[in-house]
């Protein structure tokens, strides 16, 4: 028997249950602001973090739950939101105010698709798409992110169709009412959605919420707009939603950036890092000569080259693989499927 042959082995398997692990603390590549670290805290505190070590797969469908929950809690407060608007507009004859309605409708209907994506994500591997349905996750993001451009383009076009056609608009204090509520419907879905998007890793998720804070900031042009209305500066409004037009366009080249990376199957650095330190940590492997870390919506897969001795029997080569993995599974937080290949030290020059 060659040296290929005694020590070269590819290990598949999924993660047994006996095997699974909770690994909050392995990752530190999400939840990096301070309204998520003081959530962790929190959580810590109050218990929230389970450390048995069959949780692996229950926190990976927690994550799914945590999604739905997070899109369908927002589509309700969003929609009330816009209805509270909408009651005003017909009232008061605002065209701002109802661009910003239009806004939180817009942003409501998001939720859409990526609810659709959620559940396609739960469905099993076929003989096409092997790796499962979590990218459709992903592709929704997208949709989001037309749907910020769409805001962008439309605030523009209304702040501009004001400066041309100023109009004379009712009721101002309730205007400023609806734009208050606009802003922190908005603002507190923002957070909601970003903060469990970054807790569940999921890209569309946190682009979600980031278009829902271009509508808090549409809001707070209407409320500005009001005030400059009422001072008599009728064109105080058109030229404060040109400005946030702008600001609206930042948000979009974030979210941008943000699905475009996940698209090209970008991670943080530190993921790959921590699975090196995993690999390695292991008694046996000399090193690593390859790691790959993907995301497949929000969980992570992992393909490893590890060396190791080359007079290891195939017997010995299968446990020490099957051990990398199932540490590897153990160290970095959201990995649901890793395959740990090893070859004898020598075999492949560098």
């Amino acid at each position: 028997m060659t040296d290929d042959e005694r020590a070269d082995h590819r290990h598949t398997d999924p993660p047994d249950h006996d095997h699974d692990v909770d690994h909050d603390h392995g990752s530190r590549g999400h939840g990096s602001s301070v309204w998520s670290r003081f959530t962790h805290a929190v959580s810590e505190v109050m218990g929230g973090h389970s450390h048995d070590s069959a949780d692996q797969v229950d926190d990976v469908l927690e994550a799914d739950a945590d999604g739905r929950r997070a899109l369908l809690i927002s589509l309700v407060g969003l929609a009330l939101t816009a209805l509270v608007q909408g009651l005003v507009v017909i009232a008061s004859g605002s065209v701002a105010l109802f661009g910003d309605t239009l806004h939180n409708l817009a942003d409501a209907l998001t939720a859409v698709p990526l609810l659709i994506a959620f559940r396609l994500a739960r469905r099993r591997p076929t003989k096409r798409y092997t790796y499962g349905y979590g990218r459709a996750e992903d592709l929704a993001g997208l949709f989001v992110i037309a749907m910020i451009t769409l805001s962008s383009v439309l605030a523009g076009y209304e702040a501009i169709d004001r400066l041309v056609h100023p109009r004379a608009v009712s009721y101002l204090w309730a205007v400023a009412g609806a734009a208050v509520v606009g802003f922190l419907g908005n603002e507190i879905v923002a957070r909601y959605r970003i903060t469990v998007g970054r807790r569940i890793g999921s890209a569309a998720l946190i682009a979600d919420g980031l278009h829902a804070r271009t509508d808090g900031f549409t809001s707070l042009a209407v409320l500005v707009g009001a005030a400059g209305i009422a001072m008599g500066w009728r064109q105080a409004d058109p030229i404060i939603g040109l400005l946030i037009t702008i600001a609206i366009l930042g948000v979009l080249r974030s979210a941008v950036r943000q699905v475009g990376a996940r698209l090209m199957d970008a991670v943080d650095p530190v993921l790959v890092d921590q699975a090196i330190a995993a690999v390695t940590g292991v008694t046996g492997i000399g090193s690593v000569r390859e790691l790959r870390i993907r995301w497949i919506g929000h969980t992570l897969r992992a393909e490893v080259d590890a060396t190791v001795d080359p007079t290891l029997t195939v017997v010995e080569a299968h446990d020490l693989a099957h051990h990398a993995e199932r540490h590897l599974l153990k160290e970095v937080r959201r990995l649901a499927a890793a395959t740990v290949h090893t070859s004898p030290k020598g075999a492949h020059p560098s």
